[in-house]
C-alpha cells in the first residue's frame, strides 16, 4: 500500500516511519523546507527513543520518503493522513486552519478515490468541514471525484511512541463509509496479528474519544495532587494512600501519582479545547475546569514550599533544578511545570542552575540566558541554597546524598515527584519536601 501522510511533527513522523517498518510504502509531507531537508539527511527534529535509527533504516530501504509538495504522490496514495497541528487559539479552542488548508488541497487535486484520515487532535464536528472543504474545492473544478472522511485519533505517549503504535492497545476509527473501513483495516492489519485491537465507530464519538481519554487521565493527576495536599494538612501520607486506593479494580493504579503538575503538547491542550467544545454547544465542563485549575496551582507547589522553608525570603538564593521536561524521555517543556518554577524563582530574586538529560538544548531555546546551565546533576546542585527534583529522569533516582551534602551551601530537598525516601533524606542531615 502508499499512503502519504501530511505534517511531519511528532505524531506524523511517528506514524509514518512505523507505517514504513511494517512495508508499507509512506511519503511524510510537510511545508517546512529546512525541516524536510534534515529528514533527508538523517537528522529528525525530535527526541524520541529509537526513532532516528528507525526512519534511517527506512530511507535507506526506499519505504520511507520526504518531500513539501503533496502533489508528488497524490496519484499513488490510497490513504492521505492529517497529522498537522491543531494548535489552541486566543480562546482555548482547537485552531483547525492547518487541518482545513490540508482538505483544501487535497480536493484541488485527488484524481480517484481517495481517503482523507483525519490523526489531528481536533474537536467534534471537524469531519464535517473537512468533508465540506474537500467537496467545496472539487465543485471549483467541476470535478466528480469519489472520496471519504475518516477520524484515526493517536494514543502515542512520548518516550514510548514507537512501543504504542506497533502494539497498540486500540485503533480507533471513525467512519461513515465500509469502503474507508475495509482500506483502513487493512493498513493497519500488520499492527493487530497479536490480536484484534481495532475500534470502529462513527466520526463523530472517534473526535470524542481522543478528547475524553486525555481529559479523564489529566482529571486523575489533578485528583491525586488535591488529595496530596489534604493530606499534608491532615498528616496523611499521599503514597499509601496511593496503594491503598489503587489497589481497588475499579480503580487501578495508573496516573494516580501526585506531583507538581501535568504538562506536555496533549493534556492542557487537550481539556482546553474540550471545555471550550462544550462551551460552544451550551454546556459547561465543571470537573474538567476544576481539574484545570488545580493543576496551574500544583505547577507552583514546589515554590511555596520552597518559599516555606525560607520564610519567605528567597533573594540572593541559588536554586538547582533536576529536569526541565514536562516527562522523562522527551524534550518536549511545552507547558512544562519547569518554566513556571524558573519564572517564580527568578522573580523572587533567585539564581537557577538546571539540568537535564536531553531538554537543554530546548530551555535555551525557549528561555534563554535566564538560567545557568550545567553539564551534569552534581554541578546544578554545586552550592545551592536547595535542590529541586521536577522531572524524574532514571539518572536522578539514586543519586550521592552523601557528595550532595559536602557540595551544597544547604541541605533543602524538594521532591516533586515523590520518589525519594524521608528517612535516607534525614539521616543525610536533608530537610526534604515531597508532594503529600
Amino acid at each position: 500500500m502508499n499512503i502519504a501522510i501530511v505534517g511531519t511533527g511528532y505524531v506524523g513522523l511517528v506514524s509514518g516511519t512505523c507505517f514504513a517498518e511494517m512495508g508499507i510504502d509512506v511519503t511524510c509531507v510537510d511545508v517546512n523546507e529546512e525541516k524536510i531537508k534534515s529528514l533527508l539527511q538523517g537528522r529528525i527534529p525530535i527526541y524520541e527513543p529509537g526513532l532516528e535509527d528507525m526512519v534511517k533504516r527506512n530511507v535507506e530501504a526506499g519505504r520511507l520518503h520526504f518531500t513539501t509538495d503533496l502533489l508528488t504522490c497524490l496519484d499513488n496514495v490510497e490513504v492521505v493522513f492529517c497529522a498537522v497541528g491543531t494548535p489552541p487559539d486566543e480562546d482555548g479552542s482547537a485552531d483547525l486552519h492547518y487541518v482545513l488548508n490540508v482538505a483544501r488541497t487535497f480536493g484541488q487535486n485527488i484524481n480517484r478515490y481517495t481517503v482523507f484520515v483525519t490523526k489531528s487532535t481536533v474537536p467534534v464536528g471537524t469531519a464535517l468541514k473537512v468533508k465540506a472543504a474537500i467537496m467545496e474545492e472539487l465543485a471549483k473544478r467541476g470535478a466528480d471525484v469519489e472520496f471519504d472522511v475518516a477520524s484515526n485519533p493517536e494514543f502515542l505517549k512520548e518516550g514510548a511512541a514507537i512501543k504504542d503504535f506497533m502494539t497498540p492497545d486500540r485503533v480507533v476509527v471513525g467512519t461513515d463509509s465500509e469502503r474507508a473501513q475495509k482500506l483502513i483495516a487493512k493498513l493497519y492489519k500488520p499492527f493487530m496479528l497479536s490480536g484484534e485491537r481495532m475500534i470502529f465507530t462513527d466520526i463523530p464519538s472517534a473526535e470524542m474519544i481522543k478528547y475524553a481519554a486525555n481529559s479523564m487521565l489529566a482529571t486523575r493527576i489533578s485528583f491525586m495532587n488535591d488529595v496530596a495536599n489534604l493530606c499534608e494538612l491532615v498528616g496523611a501520607d499521599v503514597n499509601m494512600v496511593r496503594k491503598g486506593i489503587g489497589s481497588d479494580t475499579r480503580i487501578g493504579k495508573k496516573f494516580l501519582y501526585p506531583g507538581c503538575g501535568y504538562g506536555g503538547s496533549c493534556f492542557p491542550k487537550d481539556v482546553k479545547a474540550l471545555i471550550k467544545t462544550a462551551e460552544k454547544n451550551g454546556y459547561e465542563m465543571r470537573v474538567l475546569k476544576a481539574v484545570e485549575d488545580v493543576n496551574e496551582h500544583q505547577k507552583g507547589i514546589l515554590f511555596e514550599k520552597l518559599e516555606k522553608h525560607f520564610r519567605g525570603d528567597l533573594k540572593g538564593k541559588i536554586v538547582a533544578m533536576w529536569g526541565l521536561a514536562f516527562k522523562p524521555e522527551t524534550d518536549d517543556m511545552r507547558e512544562a511545570p519547569s518554566l513556571v518554577l524558573i519564572d517564580r524563582l527568578t522573580k523572587a530574586g533567585c539564581t537557577v542552575k538546571v539540568y537535564d538529560p536531553i531538554a537543554m538544548d530546548e530551555c535555551r531555546r525557549r528561555i534563554g540566558d535566564k538560567v545557568v546551565y550545567c553539564k551534569d546533576m552534581y554541578e546544578a546542585a554545586l552550592d545551592a541554597d536547595a535542590l529541586m527534583l521536577v522531572t524524574e529522569w532514571k539518572e536522578f533516582r539514586m543519586p550521592s546524598f552523601a557528595v550532595l551534602g559536602k557540595t551544597m551551601k544547604q541541605k533543602v530537598l524538594i521532591d516533586g515527584r515523590n520518589i525519594y525516601d524521608k528517612e535516607e533524606l534525614n539521616e543525610n542531615g536533608f530537610a526534604y519536601y515531597k508532594i503529600g
